[in-house]
């Protein structure tokens, strides 16, 4: 790989005598990793079924470096959302904002969508996760991410920082910002980060991750927490961003990292830039509680990581969440019965999806049922109004309304666990039969195992794990899984970020 000689000479002059060693890095094989999705699964569950060569990543509880000879996006657990196949650095943002049950947490940059399932899978389904990213075929790419992994309090919007800036002021709990970077850290797998590199685009791109961390901090409640992380080894990009966004916001300090395994601290010296003067000394000390991952010095790519933590209590002092507009809620019994029908015959009766009011059967329930054109939405609860932002999704599709019935959707079938359905087709991972279903083909009911015979929806699963939808009709299995999926088993895999 021939890097640009600015880089190089850069590099050199930061590193000095681990210079040679950290050119020494790009001949190495790139560690490869996936993180369990805890929605789905637990590592002690997951690890006795596992049919891969596993070892732990230090920084993420739930992430594995896995062998070079596993192929973990064309097995089916990919499919069925049990695991995120992500860079293994890229994992430990996450780890250092914490995310909890319950909270309200923004991902402001979060195509395409690794990060933003690792906050979910913590959240384990508790709270309202706002998932944004700005460049639109992107923030598609998002939403099919956190479809696959069956998360189900997460919106997923389409905007400018400034544009949820003004729509959340002091609202978020924890906010991630994962900042569009000159992508050094990524040289070693990503060619065309390589081509596209100059200082120029360096500086550009310290401006833009000014401006984000600036919107950040006015949608932070006081008492929350901001993560800052790039991909990239420039000193402007990180420290230096770090430095002058705590210069213009003295309400904000650095968290003290934990001393993860491989794991570097920041350098006060580069937070004015290698070739400026450094900023005072009692002004730049706090940087040395940021991270920074280096590839010749721990088994993953290039990352800097800082937990910025805003002053005061953490108390209610944002405006309470926005309602939704009356014409968003849903208001149509007739069809809204449909869907009632399809939980009485489809669903577990110990199953309750949330709707605005008592269902038939005279059962309590929470949360927002809204229509988006022809389909059924589960707003997250408490959710904020979506009206005047761009929304790709607005929570979990629960399915589509047909004439005279309601549809389930494919989000539906990867948020249930079995033991949520009346009828369940248990299938092996490595079944014929079920190599057979993501190709689209129909079963036959006389060769598989289902939990309860009768006709309707049926949720096939794998190992346990559930993995979409089919309808049985005259000892037919007739397939529903999504045509647009069954390519990406059969050939290439699907979108993994």
């Amino acid at each position: 790989m021939e890097l640009p000689s600015a880089f190089k000479e850069r590099m050199e002059r930061m590193l000095g005598t681990e210079y040679e060693e950290f050119l020494q890095s790009y001949e190495r094989e790139q560690s490869r990793g996936l993180r369990l999705n805890l929605l789905k699964t637990d590592p002690e569950t997951f690890l006795k079924k596992c049919p891969f060569s596993l070892q732990p990543v230090p920084w993420a509880k739930e992430g594995y470096y896995y062998g070079r000879d596993d192929r973990p996006g064309r097995h089916p657990y990919h499919e069925a959302g049990v695991y995120y196949i992500q860079e293994p650095s890229a994992m430990a943002a996450v780890s250092l904002l914490d995310p909890r049950p319950g909270e309200r947490i923004l991902d402001l940059c979060a195509a395409p969508g690794g990060k933003t399932t690792q906050i979910a899978s913590r959240m384990a389904g508790g709270g309202l996760l706002i998932s944004n990213e700005i460049h639109p075929a992107r923030a598609k790419i998002l939403s099919r991410n956190v479809e696959r992994m069956g998360i189900t309090n997460a919106v997923v919007t389409n905007e400018e920082a400034k544009r949820l800036a003004e729509a959340f002021p002091a609202f978020f709990d924890r906010i991630l910002v994962d900042a569009p970077c000159s992508g050094e850290g990524m040289f070693r797998k990503d060619e065309e980060a390589v081509k596209e590199w100059s200082p120029q685009n360096v500086q550009r791109c310290a401006a833009r991750q000014r401006g984000l961390l600036s919107c950040a901090a006015s949608m932070l409640k006081p008492g929350g927490r901001i993560v800052y992380s790039t991909c990239t080894f420039a000193p402007e990009e990180n420290e230096g961003t770090v430095q002058a966004f705590l210069s213009a916001n003295p309400a904000f300090s650095v968290l003290s990292a934990p001393g993860w395994e491989g794991l570097s601290r920041g350098v006060p010296e580069w937070a004015g830039g290698l070739l400026s003067d450094p900023p005072e000394q009692g002004s730049r000390l706090p940087l040395k509680e940021t991270i920074r991952i280096w590839p010749h010095k721990a088994r993953g790519e290039g990352h800097y990581i800082a937990a910025l933590q805003k002053g005061g209590l953490p108390e209610e002092t944002g405006r309470p969440p926005r309602k939704p507009s009356a014409q968003a809620l849903f208001k149509d019994k007739g069809l809204l019965e449909y869907f009632y029908t399809f939980c009485r015959e489809t669903l577990a009766e110990k199953t309750v999806w949330p709707a605005p009011e008592k269902d038939p059967a005279g059962r309590e329930r929470s949360g927002r049922l809204i229509s988006w054109g022809d389909q059924l939405y589960l707003l997250p609860s408490p959710a904020p109004a979506l009206s005047g932002l761009r929304v790709i999704r607005p929570g979990l599709c629960l399915g589509s309304f047909k004439k005279n019935r309601f549809e389930p959707s494919h989000a539906l079938a990867l948020a249930l666990k079995e033991e949520e359905a009346r009828c369940v087709c248990r299938l092996d991972a490595g079944s014929p039969f079920l190599s057979a279903y993501l190709r689209g083909e129909s079963l036959s009911a006389r060769d598989v195992c289902l939990t309860d015979a009768r006709k309707g929806w049926v949720l096939i699963s794998a190992d346990g794990y559930c993995a979409g939808w089919a309808k049985l009709s005259g000892g037919i299995l007739k397939n529903h899984y999504p045509k647009g999926l069954r390519a990406a088993i059969c050939g290439q895999p699907s979108q993994i970020g």
